[in-house]
């Protein structure tokens, strides 16, 4: 699955969200026979590593070089083994502060590129925290691509729950209709967005969902980290 660049804890008192770090940048882990390929090219040492799959524009990836099919292997001089680890290590880096990432690229192998961390836009910090309990919603009207759809009028509906997530134990399900959010009603995708940059990482998630015409309420247990 792909992940958005970046997230960091949120404290209930402090909307920590607005200072978390962000590159730009659409990212993957490797496959395992991308691994293999990997070791064999430049050693075993580099059989890790996170994808760039896609550079987002006028953001500070672009700025710094980093280009479409990057791998990254290290931040700073700390090996990047997954995304999760990139997320975090980024997000808590102080933005505006520059960052020194090795990477791998086809045409010119290992190099440094340097990142001046941004600031995460609200949209995509509220998309990190429903990432973080286990989900990632979807406006049923609504065209666009990949696993969250782009922001449209209509109900906003669950489109992905993460497998022994939060969000799975508590019951929530694909399809399911936002109700309220953290105790806040909401009828829009940007509404959901609004209740959960207000809500807490460090706390549970209480939603109401509408099931086949049914209120069903759930509460999504504080994230583990």
């Amino acid at each position: 699955m792909l992940a958005l660049l970046l997230l960091a804890p949120m404290a209930p008192a402090d909307p920590a969200w607005a200072a978390w770090g962000w590159l730009g940048v659409r990212i993957r882990d490797l496959s395992e026979q991308e691994m293999e390929e990997i070791s064999q090219k430049f050693g075993l040492r580099e059989g890790f590593g996170v994808v760039i799959v896609a550079v987002m524009k006028e953001t500070p990836a672009e700025a710094s070089g980093l280009k479409n099919g990057d791998l990254v292997v290290a931040f700073r001089d700390r090996p990047v083994v997954d995304t999760r680890t990139l997320q975090w290590l980024i997000a808590s880096t102080s933005v505006g502060e520059p960052v020194p990432l090795t990477v791998l690229r086809r045409d010119a192998g290992r190099r440094g590129v340097t990142v001046r961390v941004g600031r995460m836009p609200d949209t995509v910090a509220a998309d990190r925290i429903a990432a973080e309990f286990g989900f990632l919603v979807r406006d049923p009207g609504a065209q666009g691509e990949g696993p969250v759809a782009r922001l449209a009028d209509g109900p906003p509906a669950v489109g992905v729950v993460v497998a022994r997530s939060s969000a799975a134990a508590a019951g929530l399900q694909v399809g399911d209709v936002l109700v309220e959010v953290d105790g806040r009603p909401v009828l829009t995708l940007a509404a959901v967005r609004e209740a959960l940059l207000t809500s807490s990482l460090e706390r549970p998630l209480p939603l109401v969902v509408r099931r086949d015409s049914e209120r069903v309420p759930l509460l999504l247990k504080t994230p583990s980290r």
